[in-house]
């Protein structure tokens, strides 16, 4: 009997030191904004509670584990949540989930449902905001991200000094659309950092929709300047037209959304840090569409989008927001209620932990 409690201490002393090694971190953002628009129900303005003006609320969980070496198995698991009503904020539960390796030495490789390297290459070099690399109620940029995630995706990281290069690749396992490759390569040092990106993604008839963007953004003192340029070109007749036209905005209907060619937009802003406390930003997005029926093949339809943003910080994690919105569209867009121009402001308030 004595020697099979000392066998089961043992055992269990052995147990949490493996455990030990292990690190597991629970995060979230809880953001909850009023927004007021203009022309959106049969032109009338409408007022809304909303679950995230500058952030989708979300929780995950990191896990790394050191397994000595420079050696480290990491995963990831992220759910988006509508914190107005407390609902699950899209058919994924989870909208991130992936298993890695990564080396001090020879990089990263995650396996799963991930960010795509157009997505990686905005938000970490030249992101809209400073502070916030979107607003997520008003993203226009995200529109061209073809979708902003792969799922059963093979994704390997390799950063040496200044230079950090991606890879994705997605099989597509018989009925998905969401069979793709491509890359990204940034150089960042110091206040300088730029870069670009390419993505093909391959729906079931064999169609694709090519992605490609680039750009850079420029740090000194309390100023940060961006400059980017991103395009989308789909084959004829493909089913994930429409997925990825569905609108720059989440609101917006295109009323040619499986007849787009090509889709280019060009993006400028700055942000100036008044006060430790208190970010001033602004940005402005043009973009440019053309059509393939023969209706269309002269338009080009445009839209032109415009944001201000003040983001005072209580404290590291919690800060109040005050966003301003305009968007005006040319040719062959519109919002679902017809309206070519809207208007739109947020007061809100996130916490992060």
């Amino acid at each position: 009997m004595k020697k099979a409690a000392l066998a089961l201490s043992i055992l269990a002393a052995s147990t949490s030191a493996a455990w030990a090694q292990s690190s597991v971190q629970l995060y979230g953002i809880v953001d909850v904004g009023l927004r007021w628009t203009s022309n959106a129900n049969a032109g009338s303005s409408e007022k809304q509670v909303i679950p995230g003006g500058m952030s989708q609320s979300r929780l995950g969980v990191n896990v790394t584990e050191d397994m000595g070496g420079g050696l480290k198995a990491i995963a990831n698991l992220e759910h988006r949540l509508n914190s107005d009503t407390g609902t699950v904020a899209a058919a994924d539960f989870w909208r991130q989930s992936w298993v890695g390796i990564q080396s001090a030495d020879f990089g990263r490789l995650t396996l799963g449902r991930q960010y795509n390297i157009l997505f990686d290459i905005y938000t970490s070099t030249y992101a809209s905001f400073k502070y916030s690399p979107y607003i997520e109620a008003y993203k226009p940029e995200i529109g061209l991200s073809m979708g902003a995630r792969q799922d059963n995706m093979v994704k390997y990281l390799f950063e040496k000094g200044p230079i950090r290069g991606e890879v994705q690749v997605s099989a597509g396992e018989g009925n998905s659309q969401n069979k793709s490759f491509g890359g990204l390569l940034r150089y960042n040092q110091g206040p300088i950092a730029f870069g670009g990106a390419f993505l093909q993604v391959e729906d079931t008839l064999g169609k694709k929709v090519k992605g490609y963007t680039a750009g850079g953004a420029y740090t000194s003192g309390p100023w940060y300047i961006n400059l980017s340029w991103a395009t989308n070109k789909f084959d004829r007749g493909g089913l994930l037209g429409a997925a990825y036209t569905s609108g720059l905005l989440g609101n917006v209907l295109n009323a040619a959304a499986n007849d787009v060619k090509k889709r280019d937009m060009i993006s400028v802003g700055a942000a100036y840090q008044l006060t430790p406390q208190l970010n001033l930003g602004a940005h402005y997005w043009y973009a440019t569409q053309t059509h393939y029926s023969a209706a269309l093949a002269n338009t080009k339809s445009k839209g032109h989008y415009v944001a201000f943003v003040a983001d005072y910080a209580f404290s590291k994690r919690t800060d109040a927001y005050l966003e301003l919105d305009y968007t005006k569209h040319e040719g062959a867009v519109r919002f679902a209620n017809n309206a070519e121009k809207r208007g739109g402001s947020i007061v809100g308030i996130r916490h992060r932990f």
